[in-house]
């Protein structure tokens, strides 16, 4: 087996080479976190969270799997949305793709993957929603592409209809939602403009009753 010894050495250095620009960031990093940003990102190891917006440990709260989907059946990622929003009142949500997404590629292609296939028939769903769009493409790399941005999009939609960002606008939080690819060609990123900061953004079919405050 393997030896991971390169990767501890990895991590003296880097800690070192952090202390040494910034004194005492681990003390400070240790006593509190209180980030402004939740990212909703793809698992692909190509796509650094913190790193690509230039945003250091302790910045980012971050929630990651394969192709940055939202589920409203995912306890995980629906846990770490409530934890963002009600205990570390984070300000922005960040659903951010990439280009080439090999998630995206396998359900548009119908490749056989294995469980996972069960997760990627969510993006199979946009495709549908899209179908006429995404059947105009005569290259398959500009319809992935598209498929990644259309992802994005519904995901974005996703997170506003659940009832703990409608419960934060309720009441006043300040709270917006925001839409991005990320290209691996050239690290630049793009804001699809899909931002949602309220509910009268969303279709009134998924927006929720304002709660009765109770009176005893």
């Amino acid at each position: 087996m393997r030896s991971l010894k390169h990767l501890f050495a990895n991590n003296r250095s880097w800690a070192e080479r952090v202390e040494l620009e910034a004194p005492g960031f681990f003390k400070q990093l240790s006593e509190q976190q209180a980030p402004e940003y939740l990212w909703i990102g793809c698992s692909d190891s190509r796509v650094p969270a913190n790193e690509i917006v230039g945003l250091l440990p302790g910045e980012l709260f971050v929630h990651r799997n394969v192709a940055n989907l939202v589920l409203h059946s995912d306890i995980n990622c629906l846990s770490v949305l409530q934890y963002a929003i009600d205990i570390l009142k984070i300000k922005h949500i960040i659903v951010c793709g990439h280009y080439g997404c090999g998630g995206v590629a396998a359900a548009m292609n119908k490749q056989r993957i294995g469980f996972v296939d069960n997760w990627l028939r969510n993006i199979k769903d946009v495709y549908a929603l899209h179908r006429e769009e995404l059947d105009g493409f005569a290259d398959d790399g500009e319809r992935v592409n598209r498929l990644c941005e259309l992802n994005v999009m519904e995901q974005v939609r996703n997170v506003c209809h659940t009832s703990f960002v409608q419960d934060a606008w309720e009441r006043g939080q300040p709270l917006t939602v925001h839409g991005w690819v990320y290209s691996l060609r050239n690290g630049h990123i793009k804001d699809l403009r899909v931002s949602h900061s309220s509910a009268t953004q969303i279709d009134n079919i998924y927006a929720l009753e304002p709660t009765e405050e109770f009176v005893p």
